[in-house]
């Protein structure tokens, strides 16, 4: 049996992922924890509500199978302040993957962002480089770092600076500019997450945005 666990569930990525995790033969059950429903039924699934702030009292014994898959991450603006972001970003993320862990776990996939990394000026790439260093001094077995460009979907709450920021970057792609920071569909996103988690070639894979294309099944 194997045995997915996923964290980020109700996001662009994870909804994604879990529709791509419920249909794969390969998988018999998927587990969520989420801190508030999918709306995705499926005899496979199974969801705990949590709360990530008081997992022992919640989960502290279910957090056990093959995989873990982390999509989970929250805006500044939807948090409220840069503190309570990586609080989510990080610290929920870091929490919940050091239990897996603990619990034998072998694979942990994690989305992160292009341009990640723990010397950037930027608050959001400095973070996204520190949740990577972190999980990395985390016991698994097999870390896979997925870098994605700006995600192509329908979200549920309209990010108005970021249609803004995608306009340039389309452009620049008609162009035949940066066509490995294209937009990358949320679906294709799961779909690399998934063909990650069976790699097991290495101790610690990081794919690069131009990379998740063909890894996950698009040309």
């Amino acid at each position: 049996m194997t045995i997915a666990l996923v964290i980020g569930a109700t996001g662009l990525v994870g909804r994604a992922l879990v529709r791509l995790l419920v249909d794969d033969p390969r998988f018999d059950r998927v587990h969520v924890f989420a801190r508030r429903p999918t709306n995705i039924a499926h005899s496979k699934l199974q969801e705990h509500i949590v709360d990530f702030e008081r997992l022992d009292d919640d989960v502290k014994d279910a957090i056990r199978g093959d995989v873990l898959f982390s999509a989970l991450g929250t805006t500044r603006r939807e948090a409220g302040s840069a503190k309570a972001q990586y609080r989510v970003d990080h610290d929920y993320q870091l929490d919940f993957a050091g239990r897996a862990a603990r619990n034998g776990v072998p694979v942990f996939v994690l989305i992160s962002s292009a341009g990640a990394s723990v010397k950037s000026p930027s608050f959001y790439m400095r973070m996204k480089g520190e949740i990577e260093r972190d999980a990395a001094a985390l016991p698994f077995r097999h870390l896979h770092i997925l870098r994605p460009g700006y995600l192509a979907g329908q979200r549920e709450r309209a990010r108005p600076a970021e249609a803004l920021a995608l306009a340039p970057l389309k452009l620049a792609n008609a162009l035949g500019v940066f066509r490995a920071y294209r937009p990358i569909a949320a679906r294709t996103v799961g779909a690399a997450m998934i063909a990650a988690a069976f790699d097991h070639s290495s101790r610690q894979v990081i794919h690069e945005p131009g990379q998740l294309f063909a890894l996950g099944g698009e040309r």
